[in-house]
């Protein structure tokens, strides 16, 4: 009888802790999402989804389906201790070389030192439009929500649902808008000590191994793209709640706390790079916050 409980108790437990790939079924990952690659490295464990990061592999998922404009969300808990090294994405992007993407990357430091949030956005393939900010709480202690609202009018960065990023469409200035290639959603965990910690001059330290982030709290509220090539069901003339203006313009109090944010958070702005850019990005002349 107690060989038979003990067999029982270890049934429960391989069932409970799976790989993302056979996840149990009606889970709100298993709905959205699915891993990419290197499924023994993410992890399902109940509502808490895991990435692992070792010096063998990292790992990721992906959403199951494209989407054309919407609101993408998921509650992260980032790498605990010393993280140096390592970077934690979330994004969203299409496919090509021609692609649009919207990142969000999470960039580890040392046991004691700040998280470093870098957003960046590519519009037809173009990207180096880097902005980097200090979290003002510990992302590792507990879950955050970290959210990309795209409309047809702007691309809105969120932080536990304050922006911290926003990209206007200013088509009508000659400056290129993400509007016309439907877009996965994507997370994944990888080594890049050759520039995510002090500009690769911190080394990822392989003794604290594995690496994990967390994820929670998976919600996708936008328009599904049947094919990637069909964009008529989310570029036509029907309104959806992101279209309205006053979702996708920010709000007084929403401006308030981009301005917050950026006094007292940022630390790196490309607009402001002159070395990179020695002639102001067209866009950075147009955007107040930017």
């Amino acid at each position: 009888m107690v060989g038979m409980d003990l067999f029982k108790c270890v049934m429960m437990i391989v069932v409970l802790v799976i790989s993302c790939g056979e996840a149990v079924s009606g889970a709100k990952f298993d709905e959205l999402y699915r891993s990419s690659w290197a499924m023994d490295h993410c992890v399902n464990e109940g509502e808490v989804t895991k990435l692992k990061l070792d010096n063998y592999s990292g790992a990721g998922f992906e959403s199951r389906s494209k989407y054309l404009f919407g609101k993408v969300s998921i509650q992260i808990k980032l790498v605990e201790g010393d993280s140096a090294g390592t970077v934690t994405a979330f994004y969203m992007s299409s496919d090509g070389p021609n692609h649009n993407e919207f990142d969000f990357e999470f960039l580890g430091n040392k046991t004691g030192e700040p998280y470093i949030v870098q957003t960046n956005i590519y519009v037809n393939g173009v990207g180096n439009r880097e902005q980097r900010l200090n979290l003002w709480f510990d992302p590792t202690t507990e879950f955050h929500t970290y959210s990309i609202l795209w409309s047809k009018r702007s691309v809105v960065f969120m932080v536990d649902e304050t922006p911290i990023r926003v990209q206007k469409n200013l088509e009508d200035k000659g400056i290129p808008f993400a509007k016309d290639q439907a877009m996965g959603v994507y997370s994944s965990i990888w080594n890049a000590d050759d520039w995510a910690t002090q500009g690769g001059l911190v080394k990822t330290d392989w003794s604290h191994a594995p690496f994990v982030a967390s994820y929670k709290e998976f919600q996708i509220d936008a328009c599904e793209i049947p094919t990637t090539s069909d964009l008529s069901k989310c570029n036509g003339d029907d309104k959806f709640w992101w279209d309205e203006p006053t979702v996708s313009e920010l709000s007084l109090h929403q401006n308030h706390q981009l301005i917050w944010v950026r006094a007292n958070h940022m630390i790196y702005d490309y607009c402001f790079d002159a070395a990179r850019f020695p002639v102001t990005p067209l866009e950075c002349q147009h955007h107040r916050h930017l």
